[in-house]
C-alpha cells in the first residue's frame, strides 16, 4: 500500500512538471558592445535575473561592434527556431534585413538599447539616443557652461555606431542654431587605449575645448584619468555624458563630472526579455517602453549604491 502511494504521489509531481518543463523556452540576447566596457556587465546581470526568475533558457553573445557577426547571430537565432530574439543595434539600418527574416520566421524580436524605427522590431526598450543628446547640449547651455562661438569635444568608442550617430543627431539640433560647433574622436574599446588617445587630444586641444559631452560610458568613465593626468581640476572643463559605471558615479560625486545619464540596463534587459516572452506567447506588445534619467551629483549616490552591488 506504501508502496503504491509513493508511486502515486511521484507519478504526480511528474505530471505536475511535465508541463512546466514544457512551457521553457529559449530566447536570444544579443549585444552590440563589449564584455569589457562595464555598463554591458550590468546589461547581462538583467539578462540572467530574468532567466533564473523564469525558467527560461538565455542565450547571449556580445559582438564589439562588429555588424556582420551581429546578423549572423541573428540568423543564428532565426535558424534554432528561438522563441524570441532580443538584440540591440549596432548601426542604422543594419538589422533592417535579419529583422524582416525574424518576422517572417513569426519570431518575436525586441529592440534595446539603441533603437532603430528603420528596423520592423515588436517593440524597442531604452532610452532615446536623439532625446539623450539634445537633454545633454541643452544642460550645458542652460547652465551657461557654452554659448555661440564655443567648441565641444564629443569622445566616443566606435565613431559611426548607432548610439554616437543618435546623439550627436539630438546634440547639434541644439548646438547648430546657437553657432556651437563639435568633434567626435574616437577612443577605441580598449581602457588603456581609451585613456591615452582622450589625454592627447585633451592636451593638443586644451585651449579651444569649452565642454565634454561623452558619447559613451567608457570614454565618460575615464573622464577623471585623463584630467589627472594632463593636470585638469575637476570642474574646469565641463562635462556630461553617460553615467552607467562607478567610475561616473564617482566622477559625479567629486566633481569631475557635472551630470551623468542613467539608463537602467538591468531593467532594460529583464523587460525587453519579458515582452519577448509576452510576444511569443501571443500578446504583441504594441508600444515602446523609454528608459533613462539625467543625474546630477545630489542624486548620483543612488546610482553609486545600484551600481556597487550594495
Amino acid at each position: 500500500m506504501l508502496r503504491k502511494l509513493t508511486l502515486l504521489v511521484c507519478g504526480a509531481l511528474l505530471a505536475l512538471a511535465l508541463p512546466l518543463a514544457a512551457q521553457a523556452k529559449t530566447f536570444f540576447w544579443i549585444s552590440h558592445g563589449s564584455p569589457a566596457d562595464p555598463v554591458w556587465t550590468y546589461f547581462l546581470a538583467g539578462a540572467n535575473q530574468w532567466a533564473k526568475d523564469t525558467g527560461n533558457t538565455v542565450k547571449t553573445s556580445f559582438h564589439n561592434g562588429d555588424v556582420a557577426s551581429q546578423q549572423e547571430a541573428v540568423r543564428s537565432a532565426i535558424a534554432a527556431k528561438a522563441d524570441g530574439i532580443v538584440t540591440t543595434s549596432p548601426d542604422p539600418g543594419s538589422l533592417v534585413q535579419v529583422t524582416k527574416e525574424a518576422n517572417d520566421a513569426k519570431i518575436p524580436i525586441i529592440n534595446f538599447n539603441t533603437p532603430d524605427p528603420k528596423a520592423s522590431f515588436n517593440a524597442y526598450v531604452g532610452g532615446d539616443n536623439v532625446v539623450f543628446g539634445r537633454h545633454w547640449a541643452q544642460y550645458l547651455v542652460d547652465k551657461g557652461l557654452v554659448k555661440s562661438g564655443d567648441f565641444v569635444w564629443a569622445p566616443v568608442e566606435v565613431p559611426g555606431a548607432t548610439y554616437g550617430v543618435q546623439e550627436m543627431e539630438g546634440i547639434m539640433s541644439v548646438f547648430k542654431p546657437l553657432g556651437i560647433t563639435a568633434e567626435v574622436t574616437e577612443t577605441t574599446l580598449d581602457q588603456g587605449e581609451i585613456i591615452t588617445r582622450m589625454a592627447d587630444y585633451l592636451t593638443a586641444n586644451r585651449k579651444k575645448i569649452k565642454a565634454i559631452i561623452s558619447l559613451g560610458d567608457l570614454a565618460d568613465g575615464s573622464i577623471k584619468r585623463v584630467f589627472d593626468q594632463v593636470h585638469v581640476k575637476p570642474g574646469e572643463i565641463p562635462v556630461v555624458g553617460w553615467g552607467n559605471s562607478l567610475d561616473t558615479t564617482q566622477e559625479v560625486l567629486n566633481g569631475y563630472v557635472n551630470a551623468a545619464q542613467w539608463q537602467d540596463p538591468q531593467a532594460t534587459s529583464y523587460v525587453a526579455l519579458s515582452l519577448a516572452a509576452m510576444a511569443a506567447s501571443g500578446i504583441p506588445p504594441g508600444f515602446n517602453i523609454i528608459t533613462g534619467a539625467l543625474y546630477e551629483k545630489d542624486k548620483a549616490s543612488i546610482y553609486d549604491h545600484i551600481l556597487s552591488g550594495k
